[in-house]
């Protein structure tokens, strides 16, 4: 199987940025926990590549969304 290439959208950047951002107000460490577990949600990708929702904008099935919740 070929390396699945992970691209993070210009406005999914911003939006995790203002994330932590707005937790880092509380916690820093917190912040840094969040957004490790972001990248980590995301990073499952590369081993399962179809795990992800089909992005409704694009229909195309080579791009992916996590959609992750904190429990």
């Amino acid at each position: 199987m070929a390396e699945v290439k992970i691209v993070w959208s210009e406005e999914a950047l911003k939006d995790i940025e203002e994330i932590i951002s707005f937790i880092s107000k509380d916690s820093k460490l917190y912040a840094v926990n969040f957004a490790s577990k972001i990248i980590s949600a995301v990073e499952t990708l590369r081993a399962f590549p179809e795990i992800g929702r089909i992005v409704p904008e694009y229909a195309d099935p080579k791009i992916r969304e996590i959609i992750y919740q904190e429990l």
